[in-house]
This record gives C-alpha cells, structure tokens and sequence, in this order.
C-alpha cells in the first residue's frame, strides 16, 4: 500500500491528518503527523486520485509531494522510524544539569547522578539541598539546562 507525503502550512500537520482522518473514505487507511516532520503528514491510501480529492477540501493542505512531474510514494520502511516511541531519558547523560519541571521539586535544579533506560528514570542530586538527596524521577519531568558532552 502506498504512502503518500502531503505538504501543509507550518504548525497545522495536526490539523490536517485530524481533518483528512475524519473523511469517511474506505481508499484511505492510514494519516501520520509525527512531530519531528515540520509541514508534512504522511497518508495511507490506495492511490493518489483519492489523496488529491480529499486535499481539496481541507484548509492548509497545500498538496502532495511530487517529484519531476510524478507523484512520490514511500514505504512502511521508510516511515516506520516515525511509529517507534523514543525513551524520554534519551540526549540526558549522567553529569548533565537538569531543572525538575514536574512533582515536588518542581523548579529545582539537579546533577544526573543515574540514568535507567529500561523504566524511563533519571536519578538526579539536588544543587541547593545541605545533604546530597538522591531523587529518582520519571525522564518527562526533567528538561536538560546544561550538557558536558557539549
């Protein structure tokens, strides 16, 4: 089945896989918006035909890709990496300077002592505590201030 790459305003892939979802066409299978494909959506379908019909009718839709006059196609192997969920402790290294942005230490800032890619935790130590206290957080309640790999 082919996959076609559909060109959209900035900041508006949401709205159009959202918009093109909600069309009750049995020729369309699939939409994919990931979020690091900037003014793209990626749509299933059994041909073209049906892509461009639908694309008429939606706002900030701009068209499909073409490429020398043809209308490009990719595979699932080309768009699988997008299915994938990446680990929120991915980029974060032990040494790293983060600030806590969720749970009880909301705004303060840590040393990454430990990082726990199976369960998705960071175990950081808290900068302005008079006691080291090692704390273990999930990788969504940190943000990285300040790298040493860098």
């Amino acid at each position: 089945m082919p996959i076609f790459a559909v060109k959209t305003t900035a900041r508006q892939e949401r709205t159009v896989a959202d918009m093109i979802a909600t069309k009750e066409f049995a020729q369309i299978h699939a939409v994919l918006a990931p979020d690091s494909l900037t003014s793209y959506v990626m749509v299933e379908a059994d041909d073209d035909g049906i892509v461009t019909r639908v694309l008429e009718e939606i706002p900030h839709a701009r068209g499909l890709v073409e490429s020398g006059g043809m209308v490009g196609t990719s595979s699932m192997a080309e768009v699988e990496h997008f299915l994938s969920p990446t680990p929120d402790v991915e980029g974060i290294a032990e040494g790293d300077i983060v600030e806590l942005i969720a749970g009880p230490f909301k705004g303060e800032k840590a040393r990454v002592q430990r990082i726990d890619e199976t369960k998705d935790q960071v175990t950081v130590e808290l900068y302005e505590a008079t006691v080291p206290i090692p704390v273990t957080v999930r990788g969504d309640q940190i943000r990285v201030l300040d790298s040493e790999e860098r």
